[in-house]
């Protein structure tokens, strides 16, 4: 069967469930936190593959990887997976709730990126302004690099706006080469 078909459907049934119990939120620090430990740590993935290692000692590394104690819908959930012997897909389960959750809930990524650091009313009105395009709320993350000179770039959804020093520059040299 399709990994991303077996991922969405598990992921589906945990947002289902996870929403019946009103615990959709706290399954998706969990999730968030397990997808960025898989991230982060990328001898999880073949340590969780391991066939020998126990269910048991997996369940327990996955209960830290999801940020230690964690709800009692995740427990089960996890414990499914590994009784399924599912384990292999648990990364793309995470991130497909993920995803499923913001679909639901009207959630949109966005990303600030500028040279220096802004001041938190900055990025506060920026965050308002994405939530009032996009109606929702916004999961919004800041990124300083220095390479674009001045200037941000501002993205979310499938919406970039480039307001980079390095970007005009960019153009104005491609300007002066035709």
């Amino acid at each position: 069967m399709d990994l991303g078909v077996i991922s969405v459907r598990y992921a589906r049934a945990l947002l289902k469930s996870a929403t019946d119990m009103k615990q959709e939120d706290a399954v998706y620090k969990e999730m968030l936190v397990l997808s960025q430990s898989y991230l982060q740590v990328p001898a999880l993935r073949s340590t969780i593959d391991n066939p020998m290692l126990d269910k048991d000692k997996k369940n327990a590394l996955l209960e830290v990887a999801c940020g230690g104690q964690v709800s009692d819908l995740t427990q089960r959930f996890l414990q499914l997976v590994l009784n399924e012997g599912r384990e292999s897909t648990l990364q793309f389960m995470a991130a497909s709730y993920l995803t499923l959750y913001r679909q639901q809930k009207n959630v949109t990524r966005g990303k600030l990126t500028t040279a220096v650091a802004v001041s938190p009313e900055t990025e506060r009105k920026m965050k308002a302004m994405v939530e009032s395009k996009t109606h929702g709320t916004v999961e919004f993350n800041t990124e300083v690099d220095p390479n674009i000179i001045g200037g941000f770039i501002l993205e979310y959804d499938t919406y970039r706006m480039d307001a980079s020093v390095k970007t005009k520059l960019n153009t104005i040299l491609n300007q002066l080469k035709k």
